[in-house]
């Protein structure tokens, strides 16, 4: 996936069956869906795959606890089996995951149990392990660090882990083999136009600024939070802008080290002070803790937690956990806006209708103007793939398309991942994630030089060539926040890397580059991820 090569069928290629705007989880599905069924196809992003939510998830690949205990069936029921496909696709990115959720009083075991036990019947043949019903000592020796004063017994569970991030990558490497033209760091900054149809987008290159026209009869607007504005590009001149689809709602997630929870398994609180579920889950050699869900009005490109969002997650984590963790042990801080889709009454924009953004849809959204611009937003990770299919099915039921048989993405591998079932490869501390790109990653100058090496987590001289060469990675940013998650694990670790790293990709990118300035601004943003109010 060449970068340069990408934009030079812009440059030579006239028309398109299908412009999609936004590299992210959605986007990037519905990319890799359409040139899987042979439609010509472009995406553009304005600034990296996964920039903004998409690499901002808990990394979990799960069917919804809490969307059961809200009755939320059939939601559930589509997000296991979309659960089940992700693993199978994608085993070197996304793996199943054992979760013990600790009992403090006698009836929370049986009644948790029972609703997992239903949760595991709903995933049918694509189950990951039974639910267990766990004594007080078993759960103690799953989870060293739980608080044991009037600690009960416990269930365990199964549901899925991934590293969104790199998973971004892989699908639009995955459609770029299948004949799509993807490139990042290509801003929307208009629509094309005719007779009151949009018949394209108008793409401006971040780095040189060559602008590209591109002619397309489907236009597919998957920029997440940011779908109204490029919505507000399709009207009228002088005409009233048209009613907000998305009430954008704050996840935070703080990183702690292992030693807070220095097991294999994850722990879940089913229901905080607030009502809330709350993670602490191991991920590459550190422990996450999350989430909150909390609605803002602005969409900062790099949102900062609210001062009770930090403090309620270490409140409640330091209940249940022997340790409780403090702000001075918070490595990394990250946050991500959730695109939760308006209710009717609520495009007013009256505030006041959007107080409780749990009682908002966390299902996606289908709408296809009369202009023709198709717009999707909300939905999870999980269920890209399905959001994918729907998108299409939207778009030949509009006209927009001719219909063109069922999607393929079902057993479709993604990019890295072994062909045969079960198949394994040999991963050195470090390598997590590249599956068959090791052999090319090996073959590489710097295989043997690492400059970060920690659990499950590294980078060596060579993934950030191949960050470069062949995941289309064009900063500093790029490299230690998406192709390698160092940024997200333990920002000041991230940030004394920055000039190393601009180094090797002042080797790759060339005399365009300028290495001090990327540094440079990836030292700010890595101060960004250390902040806490």
């Amino acid at each position: 996936m060449n970068r340069h090569e990408q934009l030079q069928r812009l440059r030579t290629q006239t028309q398109w069956d299908v412009a999609v705007i936004g590299g992210g989880a959605t986007g990037l599905g519905v990319a890799l869906d359409a040139a899987a069924r042979g439609f010509r196809v472009v995406l553009i992003e304005a600034t990296d795959f996964a920039k903004g939510t998409s690499s901002r998830s808990t990394k979990l690949v799960h069917g919804g606890v809490r969307y059961l205990a809200q009755g939320n069936v059939s939601l559930v029921r589509e997000a296991l089996h979309e659960r089940g496909a992700l693993l199978a696709n994608a085993p070197h990115l996304a793996q199943p995951l054992a979760f013990v959720m600790p009992g403090y009083t006698w009836w929370e075991r049986g009644f948790y149990g029972v609703g997992l036990k239903a949760y595991d019947a709903l995933a049918g043949s694509r189950g990951l392990g039974n639910t267990q019903f766990l004594s007080t000592a078993q759960v103690k020796a799953l989870i060293p660090t739980v608080r044991t004063r009037d600690l009960s017994g416990g269930v365990k569970y199964w549901d899925g882990q991934f590293d969104d991030a790199r998973l971004a990558v892989a699908l639009a490497r995955t459609a770029v083999a299948r004949g799509a033209c993807v490139v990042n760091h290509l801003k929307c900054v208009g629509l094309l136009r005719e007779a009151g149809t949009v018949r394209g987008v108008i793409a401006e290159d971040d780095e040189g600024g060559e602008r590209f026209t591109i002619s397309a009869g489907c236009v597919i607007n998957a920029t997440g939070v940011w779908v109204d504005a490029i919505r507000d590009m399709d009207a009228e001149d002088g005409a009233k802008k048209k009613p907000p689809m998305v009430a954008p709602s704050q996840g935070v997630h703080l990183v702690v080290d292992r030693s807070f929870l220095p097991t294999d398994h994850a722990l879940l609180i089913p229901k905080t002070e607030d009502g809330r579920v709350l993670f602490a889950v191991p991920w590459l050699g550190k422990t996450v803790l999350g989430t909150t869900d909390t609605p803002r009005d602005d969409l900062a490109a790099e949102p900062l937690p609210f001062k009770d969002e930090v403090e309620f997650i270490l409140r409640e984590a330091g209940k249940y956990l022997s340790k409780a963790p403090t702000r001075a042990d918070v490595l990394s801080v990250w946050v991500g806006l959730r695109p939760l889709v308006r209710p009717p009454q609520d495009e007013d924009g009256d505030p006041a209708t959007r107080a409780q953004t749990k009682a908002i849809s966390r299902e996606h959204t289908v709408l296809v103007d009369k202009s023709g611009l198709v717009t999707v937003t909300g939905g999870k990770w999980t269920t890209y793939r399905a959001m994918a299919e729907d998108v299409l099915t939207h778009c030949f039921d509009g006209g927009l398309l001719p219909a063109r048989g069922a999607s393929v993405t079902e057993h479709l591998k993604l990019a890295g991942a072994p062909a045969g079932a079960g198949e394994s490869l040999t991963q050195a501390p470090g390598e997590h994630g590249y599956g068959t790109d090791l052999t090319a990653l090996r073959e590489l100058p710097g295989a043997d030089h690492w400059l970060w090496r920690d659990g499950g987590g590294g980078l060596s001289e060579a993934m950030v060539r191949f960050a470069v060469r062949v995941e289309m990675a064009r900063s500093v940013e790029d490299v230690l926040a998406r192709r390698c998650r160092l940024l997200f694990l333990d920002a000041r670790k991230a940030s004394a890397l920055a000039g190393p790293v601009a180094g090797i990709l002042k080797e790759e990118l060339g005399g365009a580059f300028d290495a001090a300035a990327s540094a440079a601004a990836f030292k700010t943003l890595a101060a960004h991820y250390l902040e806490l109010p």
